[in-house]
């Protein structure tokens, strides 16, 4: 059977109803699986040029979006029953229903013979790659910083951090000495790793708002500056207060210019101060100061002791500033919904289905941008009794 696949019929879609719905169902069949043995364009296009728009029933139950658990059918007839070609979310299936059994028939001969007929339909696929609009996929920059942000407060939220409570007394005893090294050991790895995370989270929170500011950009930008390169970079790389402040100049959707004396806006430029800082390793005492200390030639005089966990856990605490990490966070979410709030409700509405997926989409051809595919990624197999 080196060539029944390619001559398969496409059925009606009335006909197969009664087909599939009636007692005239054939029994008996298998179903097969693949991914880009045949890519899943290549196989569609092809089943279009030849047979055309997909008939199967399982275009009538999908959703007219691209939230489905299969996205496009063909069924096709042949000598031994149905033949019904479906596209899912992670592979290609074929079901074979009908007298199918010892008919030398694999998954092998039907990728075989598919290969084989495609250049037959060269230029009619070539004319339907032509209306298929090309979308680039590509990571939504915010919300990777946006859950990287969120996971990281998770973890530091779970070590439950309480310096108050954790504190390791500086032993007083012998007795006190025995029990020291091991507790210290327990709260002194607890600790090195929250230090760890508040690092992390200074680090990315004002990046967090400047991602914002970006994607804010390349959405809304004005088209004679985003189509001209030049312009579009020379936005792009202004300092961020500048950024900010000619959002509504070069954007649409704004009602109104940002004030960039606003609270929300202050608070966010000294995290940034800050971020750069602690990024670059800039020498500022004033920032990095832990404490004074006197000397007689070189002989130390202390202003006041501290003890060993003072000098150790709480100086690491101190120098990224545990203290004020939440209040970093909220005031990077406040910076955010200051910019929103100046946008019209129809844009700001878009802004925030966009900013919340993970993944969107970029038509290059027109400039258009989409939220493509759904955030879950579904998958089902049926079971045959």
């Amino acid at each position: 059977m080196e060539d029944y696949f390619l001559n398969l019929e496409a059925v009606h879609p009335s006909c197969l109803a009664k087909i599939l719905l009636g007692d005239k169902l054939p029994k008996g069949g298998e179903v097969w699986e693949f991914t880009n043995e045949i890519k899943p364009i290549d196989l569609y296009s092809y089943l279009y040029a030849k047979y055309g728009q997909p008939n199967g029933m399982q275009n009538f139950f999908r959703s007219d979006d691209s939230d489905n658990l299969i996205h496009w059918e063909w069924a096709l007839a042949g000598e031994y029953g149905l033949t019904l070609i479906q596209g899912h979310n992670f592979r290609t299936e074929v079901h074979l229903i009908g007298d199918f059994k010892g008919k030398a028939l694999t998954l092998e001969s039907f990728i075989t013979q598919i290969k084989s007929d495609i250049g037959n339909y060269g230029r009619l696929i070539s004319e339907l790659r032509k209306d298929l609009e090309k979308w680039t996929q590509f990571v939504n920059p915010y919300q990777r910083i946006s859950s990287a942000v969120n996971q990281h407060f998770k973890k530091l939220n779970e070590l439950n951090i309480s310096p108050e409570e954790d504190k390791v007394p500086q032993p007083k005893s012998a007795d006190d000495m025995a029990l020291y090294q091991e507790r210290w050991k327990s709260v002194a790895e607890k600790y090195s790793f929250a230090v760890g995370l508040i690092f992390g989270l200074r680090s990315m929170l004002p990046v967090l708002a400047e991602s914002f500011v970006n994607l804010i950009l390349f959405m809304l930008c004005k088209k004679d500056i985003k189509n001209n390169e030049r312009l579009f970079q020379n936005v792009l790389r202004q300092p961020i207060d500048v950024r900010v402040q000619s959002l509504h100049i070069n954007c649409i959707g704004f009602e109104e210019q940002i004030d960039y004396s606003s609270k929300e806006c202050r608070n966010f430029h000294s995290l940034m101060n800050e971020r750069n800082d602690l990024l670059h390793g800039n020498v500022e005492v004033n920032k990095l100061a832990i404490g004074d200390v006197y000397f007689r030639g070189k002989v130390p005089i202390f202003l006041e002791y501290q003890d060993f966990w003072d000098r150790s856990i709480g100086v690491s605490l101190d120098s990224v500033g545990f203290k004020g990490i939440y209040k970093d966070h909220e005031a990077v979410i406040e910076f955010i919904q200051h910019i929103m709030s100046k946008l019209n409700p129809e844009v700001r509405a878009e802004v925030a289905l966009t900013t919340g997926r993970r993944q969107l989409g970029l038509n290059k051809k027109n400039g258009r941008l989409g939220v493509l595919l759904p955030e879950h990624m579904v998958d089902f197999r049926p079971v045959y009794k």
